[in-house]
């Protein structure tokens, strides 16, 4: 695509009389793998919120819009899924323990991604291809075995991989991931981040939401730092993963570490190192 996957001009939003992003203006590029980071409070919720066009920006000059989604600041929220895959805690809970379309199994999870609902649903008409599609996308994921699965009786990291196969049924642009590792265990966290490298290496735009630093997988090389709704570092993440950027938006003592393409920060609490 020659558009940028999004662009954000002045952005600011007021909730409750409160500044929560305030005057952003930022483009990413389709294929630039990025990151957007902060600590609780930063703005990444509404900022997602702004991606997903559940939230939107005070109105900015006439001749101009405060957010563009692939060159558009009109969409229709279906068409937008269709290049817009998601992947976040949030929708695993809404799938595993809030759906009101009861159990689902992982093949409907993911057909479910051709509608952009939470389940399926009488009124709508799936065909043997969205079914095929849906196989290869759990196939795409090393997933296939959790077809017949429910999800209530999955793993959590076994349910949060068939989210990314229903956030990639419609081959997006762009996977956009939203504290994706959130209530996974180590080993888990590792397979799923490991998983996303493969989808980023395949040419799948990634954009990583997230306040862990060791999230942010070798294939990102972008990271844009928030803090208190603005843009407080915006570069390669070798020059705002730092003890000094990160020390001041996470307002602590700081170490950075490298280790094999991950960037690992410690904290100085009293004296006393720990992994953050």
């Amino acid at each position: 695509m020659s558009v940028p996957f999004l662009e954000l001009t002045d952005a600011t939003v007021i909730l409750g009389g409160t500044r929560i992003l305030d005057g952003l203006t930022l483009t990413i590029r389709v294929g630039e793998h990025t990151a957007i980071l902060g600590p609780n409070g930063a703005g990444k919720t509404t900022f997602m919120k702004l991606l997903t066009l559940q939230q939107y920006p005070l109105a900015g000059a006439v001749d101009s819009s405060p957010i563009r989604v692939f060159g558009q600041d009109r969409w229709d929220v279906f068409e937008l899924r269709s290049q817009l895959g998601i992947v976040s805690a949030d929708l695993h809970d809404r799938f595993v323990h809030g759906n009101s379309n009861g159990v689902l199994t992982g093949l409907d999870a993911v057909v479910s991604g051709f509608f952009a609902t939470h389940g399926i649903f009488a009124h709508q008409r799936v065909t043997d291809l969205m079914r095929r599609q849906s196989m290869d996308a759990l196939g795409r994921v090393g997933a296939t075995r959790l077809a017949k699965q429910t999800l209530d009786t999955m793993s959590t990291g076994e349910a949060r991989r068939v989210l990314i196969a229903r956030a990639l049924v419609h081959n997006p642009v762009a996977l956009v991931l939203d504290e994706p590792t959130r209530g996974l265990d180590l080993v888990a966290q590792h397979d799923f981040m490991e998983q996303v490298r493969r989808i980023a290496q395949q040419g799948t735009t990634i954009l990583l939401v997230t306040h862990h630093v060791d999230e942010i997988i070798p294939e990102i090389e972008r990271v844009i730092l928030l803090q208190g709704g603005r843009i407080a570092s915006d570069g390669p993440k070798a020059t705002v993963l730092t003890a000094a950027e990160l020390g001041n938006a996470f307002n602590a003592a700081l170490t950075v570490e490298q280790i094999g393409g991950y960037f690992r920060v410690l904290v100085d609490t009293a004296g006393t190192a720990h992994l953050a």
